[in-house]
């Protein structure tokens, strides 16, 4: 992902794991494995058991980032995701956190149909016992479109925006 740059739209196809609060808690108490180098969504999917035990994901929107920029940091320096996606962004700690590591994605808030659709197999769900939206689901994912908002260089689009924003406010006043 290094050579991926803010602003640019990703389309990803590989093994992602989600991610909300129980699990960020608990990934910081415990060596979870799968999840060294790996990719991290902040999602609570919703799903369907199928008849022979397996699931089918129903809606797949990312939650709010930004609630966990408490954790992100640390979970960063022992997992060293190569990606996190999520929505709304999170803060400079995480930034300076993903540097010469990975890169934060923006997932689009209510396109949750869509991005389930882009789920072609629940390969694992792990920690059921915190509840299945709050479980950690390792799943397989094809043509899932993101854009890179914090690089691995320490770029931020938000922080580009907000630049641009404060000049253009500047002719308005």
């Amino acid at each position: 992902m290094s050579t991926v740059t803010a602003g640019k739209e990703v389309v990803y196809s590989g093994r992602m794991f989600t991610a909300r609060d129980k699990a960020h808690k608990w990934l910081l108490q415990h060596d979870f494995k799968p999840l060294h180098g790996a990719v991290i969504y902040h999602c609570g999917p919703l799903y369907q058991e199928q008849p022979d035990g397996s699931y089918q994901i129903l809606a797949a929107g990312p939650t709010t980032s930004a609630r966990f920029n408490l954790y992100t940091p640390r979970l960063i320096k022992k997992y060293r995701p190569r990606m996190i996606i999520g929505k709304g962004g999170m803060d400079d700690t995480v930034r300076q956190a993903l540097k010469g590591v990975g890169v934060y994605c923006a997932a689009i808030g209510g396109a949750a149909v869509y991005y389930a659709h882009c789920i072609t197999k629940v390969i694992h769900v792990y920690k059921k016992d915190f509840g299945m939206t709050d479980a950690i689901w390792e799943l397989e994912v094809k043509d899932f479109p993101v854009i890179c908002m914090m690089d691995s260089a320490g770029k931020s689009l938000y922080a580009q925006v907000e630049k641009q924003s404060y000049r253009n406010r500047k002719k308005f006043i």
